[in-house]
């Protein structure tokens, strides 16, 4: 586990090494059995490590990796941009399982979260973060962000938004059942994670609401 840790740890890390690296590999391969479709894997894998040499990297330290905990320690904005945005570099520290710490890095590019979405989303720095590795090689870590603090956050926020969508059809026509019905369901789904007096008390009151106006 610790090899392929390591090895995902490279990969995702230094694409352009890697593809280096594929290019001796498999001009070596060719040259010596003298098949010149050995070269052919090159140019795939190259673009299957860019564009997603962190997500492999993320399910397999998710999947085999124990947790712990990480601060980042420097943020610096690069002048490098993706999708508009400036990339980052990262330094951290990573406390092992003796609980003394070790350094590690990434970016914006090369971070490996969990779970795995079309985001890209950095803890803040100073702030103790839950990750995972696998012992023998901490440096390489994924990051639990739907764990950290900005992710419990940003989770019930995004559980928010449906009640508040309800809300807004509920008030401009109390009387419709379906406006009141999606009202209710998104009060549910919310209460179901989050205990809140106020919207226990909404809940019981369209509930009842419901009845009235069948």
């Amino acid at each position: 586990m610790v090899l392929i840790s390591k090895i995902l740890f490279f990969t995702s890390h230094h694409g352009f090494y890697t593809v280096i690296i594929l290019f001796i590999f498999f001009g070596l391969l060719s040259y010596l059995t003298k098949k010149a479709w050995f070269l052919a894997p090159i140019i795939p894998l190259a673009i299957i490590n860019g564009l997603g040499g962190q997500f492999l990297n993320a399910w397999f330290l998710n999947k085999y990796g124990v947790e712990s905990t990480a601060i980042i320690t420097s943020d610096v904005e690069t002048n490098s941009t993706l999708n508009e945005m400036y990339i980052h570099d990262y330094e951290a520290i990573v406390k092992e399982l003796n609980g003394k710490y070790i350094p590690t890095f990434f970016s914006t590019t090369t971070a490996a979260i969990y779970p795995i979405e079309n985001a890209i989303r950095i803890p803040g720095m100073g702030a103790s973060f839950p990750v995972k590795f696998i012992p023998g090689y901490e440096k390489n870590i994924v990051i639990l962000y739907n764990q950290s603090e900005g992710g419990k956050r940003a989770l019930q926020y995004s559980m928010l938004a449906p009640i508040n969508t309800a809300k807004i059809k509920y008030k401009a026509d109390s009387t419709n059942k379906e406006f009141v019905q999606e009202y209710i369901e998104a009060l549910e789904k919310y209460l179901k994670h989050y205990d809140d007096e106020t919207y226990q008390a909404k809940l019981k009151e369209l509930k009842q609401q419901l009845k009235e106006l069948k």
